[in-house]
């Protein structure tokens, strides 16, 4: 079966059908090759355009009537062209727009991990023992600071006396 007849006939794997809907990654795949098929057809209509504009001019005034009939033509592949313009804005606008929304689901996703994670992390600690923990660390660095203090006084051999 052709991709365009896949597309437009509903085809695809009988896995996403079972799930409720095709996956981000399946959905991205189709509209990529929507725009490949699109973009192929423009390029295609645009050589057409210019081949119908080449058989006007070479009619031009002699052949009056096969000149305006390449124009007409010319006309109606321009607005097909447009249409396909259209189309592909829409496309690639809900392209972008799925890859955002499976981006962020992804972020989401992770952001739960790291949170279970941290939790995990935070369960056997008390904040009554971090606390005291953290009283203590003041403590001795209190300590320590009058020790350096004490220290660093030069001393003062026989200058003071204390009677």
């Amino acid at each position: 079966m052709s991709k365009i007849s896949k597309f437009f006939k509903g085809g695809g794997s009988a896995a996403s059908k079972g799930r409720g809907g095709p996956s981000p990654q399946e959905a991205l795949a189709r509209l990529r090759e929507t725009e490949e098929m699109l973009s192929k057809k423009q390029e295609y209509l645009e050589t057409r355009i210019e081949r119908e504009l080449a058989i006007a001019r070479q009619h031009g005034t002699k052949n009056k009537r096969a000149a305006l009939q390449a124009l007409k033509r010319k006309k109606r592949y321009e607005k097909q062209l447009n249409q396909i313009d259209g189309t592909l804005s829409t496309i690639e606008f809900q392209r972008e727009a799925l890859e955002n929304s499976h981006t962020n689901t992804e972020v989401l996703k992770n952001m739960g991990y790291a949170a279970q994670a941290m939790k995990k992390v935070h369960e056997n600690m008390d904040l009554n023992k971090i606390d005291d923990l953290m009283q203590d660390i003041t403590e001795q660095q209190d300590v320590a600071q009058e020790i350096s203090d004490a220290i660093s006084n030069r001393a003062t051999f026989g200058d003071e006396f204390d009677e």
